[in-house]
Parts: C-alpha cells; sequence; structure tokens
C-alpha cells in the first residue's frame, strides 16, 4: 500500500511538473509576440501595418499556448488507493476478552501418598468454564516449614492436564517433603500459581558402606559385586610389591579406600546410631552393610540379583556382626539365603538355623522391617507374596545387609512402605510362624 501510494505521487508530480513546463515555453514565446506586436503599432505606413497585423494573427493562431489547457491534468484525490476496512472493523468490534484465570486451591486432605506415587488435587474458587487445561509443578525439599519461593532444587513441570487431579507414580522418595503448586489456563492466558502446599515423603533412603565390606565386594552406592582379585590386589598394595604393575593399575579403579564414607542420618527420632570404625569383613563373610541404622519405625527396600549370581543373601543384621560372621549364622543376623551353585537352595537363616523355602525364588525381593514390632518380612517385590517372616526382638539397631559371591546386587531404596504390604501383616499378625526355632529373641 505504501509502495503503491509512493508511486501514485510520483506520477503525478512528473505529470504536474511537465505541464508547468509547458506554460513556462508558452509564456515566454507569448512575450515575444507582445514585443512584435508593440513595435507593429509604430509603423506608419498602412500597407506595411496590414502586412505585420497578418503575421501577428498567423503567429498567435500558430502559438503553443493558444492550445495548452490550465487546468491541471492530475488532481489530489486518492480515492482507488482506499482499503476498505469495514469487515475487519466489526471483528474487532465483536471480540470478547477471556479473563485471567483465578489461582486454583490445593486440597491437602483429597492429596494421597502411597506406594511411592502422590496425588494431587486441587478445585477452582468458582466455576470458570473457559478454563482449557491446568499446570501442575512439584519440587523436593528437606525444608519443613512453610513452601520457600526459592529452594535449592529447581520447580519440575506437568503440562496439559484436564482433570482437576493428577498422579505422579514411581518417584523415589530421596527427600522428606515435596512442594507442589498449579494455575489455571484458558485459550489466552495461564492464570496466577496456587499457594504451594507441602507433602511429607519419608522412606529410607542408604547406601552400601564401603569402607568395611569384604575386599572381594565392589561397591558403588546401591551396587555390589563379588570381585574375585579385589583381595589379592589390596595385599599387593599394602605390601608394596608390583609396583606399577596392571594390579595397582586396576585397584586405582576398582578398590575402595579405607577412609569411612559420610556420617548417614540414622532413622528414627532418637539421636544417630553412629558405627564408628570397624574392621572390614574377611574369610569367607561377603558381607556389606547399609550405612543407615534402623532404630525404629517400619520401613521397605528392594534388592535384585544378577542372572548369574550363584549365592547371595538379604536381610538385617547388628552393627556388631563379626567381621568373620556371615548373615544368618549368628544371633545377631537374619536373612533369606539363595544358592545357585551346585544345588538350588533357598532358605531362612537365623542363629545358624535353617529353614527351606517352598517357594519360586522372586525376580526381586522386597525386605520389610518393624523395627518397633520386631519384625522382619520378605516380599515378592512384584507380587507381594510373602516369602517369610521373622518374629523377634530387636534390642540395638539394626543395619540392612547382604552378601554376595560370583554374581551382583543391585539396591533400591526411598521407598514407602507398599500399600499391599501394609494389608498383609494386618491380615498376618503373627500368623507367619513357620519356623518356631527362627524366632527366637536374641540376648
Amino acid at each position: 500500500m505504501v509502495n503503491s501510494i509512493k508511486q501514485e505521487q510520483a506520477r503525478k508530480s512528473q505529470e504536474l511538473q511537465s505541464q508547468l513546463s509547458q506554460c513556462n515555453n508558452a509564456l515566454e514565446n507569448s512575450e515575444e509576440l507582445l514585443e512584435f506586436a508593440t513595435r507593429s503599432l509604430d509603423i506608419k505606413e498602412p500597407e506595411e501595418f496590414s502586412k505585420a497585423a497578418r503575421q501577428i494573427k498567423d503567429r498567435v493562431t500558430m502559438a503553443s499556448a493558444f492550445r495548452l489547457s490550465l487546468k491541471p491534468k492530475v488532481s489530489d484525490n486518492m480515492t482507488h488507493l482506499m482499503v476498505d476496512f469495514s469487515q475487519e472493523r466489526q471483528m474487532l468490534q465483536t471480540l470478547k476478552f477471556l479473563p485471567v484465570p483465578k489461582a486454583p486451591e490445593i486440597d491437602p486432605v483429597e492429596c494421597l501418598v502411597a506406594d511411592n506415587s502422590v496425588t494431587v488435587a486441587w478445585r477452582m474458587p468458582e466455576e470458570d468454564n473457559k478454563i482449557d487445561h491446568f499446570v501442575l509443578e512439584y519440587r523436593k525439599t528437606n525444608f519443613d516449614g512453610l513452601p520457600r519461593v526459592k529452594d535449592e532444587r529447581c520447580w519440575e513441570v506437568i503440562d496439559n492436564i484436564k482433570g482437576t487431579e493428577y498422579t505422579l507414580s514411581g518417584l523415589k522418595f530421596d527427600s522428606k517433603y515435596m512442594n507442589f503448586r498449579v494455575r489455571a489456563c484458558n485459550k489466552a492466558v495461564a492464570g496466577e500459581y496456587s499457594d504451594p502446599v507441602t507433602l511429607e515423603t519419608k522412606a529410607l533412603n542408604f547406601n552400601l558402606d564401603n569402607s568395611s565390606s569384604h575386599l572381594n565386594l565392589r561397591v558403588e552406592d546401591t551396587c555390589v559385586e563379588w570381585d574375585p582379585t579385589g583381595g589379592k590386589g589390596q595385599e599387593k598394595v599394602k605390601g608394596k610389591e608390583n609396583k606399577g604393575s596392571g594390579h595397582v593399575t586396576s585397584l586405582k579403579k576398582h578398590t575402595r579406600s579405607g577412609t569411612p564414607s559420610p556420617k548417614r542420618t540414622s532413622v528414627g527420632s532418637r539421636p544417630p546410631a553412629v558405627r564408628g570404625s570397624r574392621d572390614r569383613f574377611t574369610g569367607e563373610s561377603y558381607t556389606v552393610l547399609g550405612d543407615t541404622a534402623i532404630e525404629n519405625g517400619q520401613h521397605y527396600w528392594e534388592v535384585k540379583a544378577q542372572k548369574d549370581c550363584k549365592s547371595y543373601s538379604v536381610g538385617v543384621a547388628y552393627k556388631t556382626l563379626g567381621k568373620f560372621d556371615q548373615l544368618g549364622k549368628t544371633n545377631t543376623s537374619w536373612c533369606i539365603h539363595v544358592n545357585n551353585w551346585l544345588q538350588n537352595t533357598f532358605a531362612a537363616k537365623h542363629n545358624n538355623k535353617v529353614k527351606a523355602l517352598d517357594v519360586t525364588v522372586p525376580e526381586r525381593i522386597g525386605v520389610f522391617c518393624d523395627f518397633d514390632g520386631g519384625l522382619l518380612s520378605f516380599y515378592d517385590a512384584n507380587s507381594k507374596q510373602l516369602l517369610y517372616s521373622f518374629k523377634t526382638k530387636f534390642t540395638q539397631p539394626v543395619l540392612p545387609g547382604f552378601m554376595v559371591w560370583c554374581g551382583g546386587l543391585s539396591l533400591s531404596t526411598g521407598m514407602q512402605v507398599p500399600s499391599a504390604v501394609r494389608t498383609l501383616q494386618k491380615s498376618e499378625n503373627g500368623m507367619t510362624g513357620s519356623a518356631s526355632s527362627l524366632n527366637t529373641v536374641p540376648q
């Protein structure tokens, strides 16, 4: 449009300039003719005067000014370049703007934390049929006060939620709490955030203590693997033998420092139970313990063995477990043991007593420890089938314990006690004395 107007302006200006030039030329010619007519008035001879008059007549008739029009060839009228905006004007006048949605309200009573899932429910303060979807944001925190605007962790976003509740599943509860906030969105704009709410997500979190594990075990946080060269390599380092050898290079990569792992908070309201330094497990006790003591409450974790693992045990033990002691062979440890070498066996063990279990070894084993109730139960982690339960009385804090030979184990921590396990525990209620000889109270 602008280019068209500029082109039209240039064309009209050129036309007017051309017309003006023609008029100027005609005016100059007219001045010469007037001078000639003025001189002719001084002629006395009638014949000469008549001749001059005929010349003036011919020149006036043939002059360009005689044929010129003084009316401009162009005008300032631009109507042919105008655009009809009447339809657009009508559309703009009929527009209705959406209001900004109000902040939703999260109802903590309707929120549910169970089975490592969190269901968040909210409602609008007043009905708004223009709402298109909701945006839910959450973050983990260990701060137990009112939710802070700034925290050490960023908000995670879940967009395009059509309903007024949402369930986050498969979470690892590695923090004490989680903050949640939500806002409503229509087709035009997102509204303000709701007031954030804090939900408790406590669960047992622990790593494996590589400072006291057997030298033939390669330990990394929540994984342990049997390493037949680990002990021999460490002995060579201690004896300063074969300096620069391949064994020493391998040790730098695979063996662990004797420096104790960082202190962890024990589970419970009482002061943490500090393990203190202890000797490494040795001999045939291919054992590693968790780095967090359990001294009250109910807790749950899961263990998965490698497919080719020949022998392993899963259970709990007092921190006083001797460095030569194997899980289940003393009165300070309880476990279930899986043996896939020479012959396949699956048994519960405590105080050197064994109870064979006539069930299939599951892919994952769930461990439930009710410290105050004196109950240690093992489950098929997938089906939640009860494998075995020890009924005892714990007189000291216990540590998760693991033994592995020719294979490896991986742990899953930060888990709540599953609802199915809680239900089974209520229905069981002490009816699991499948081996009364194992359900003893250590002194």
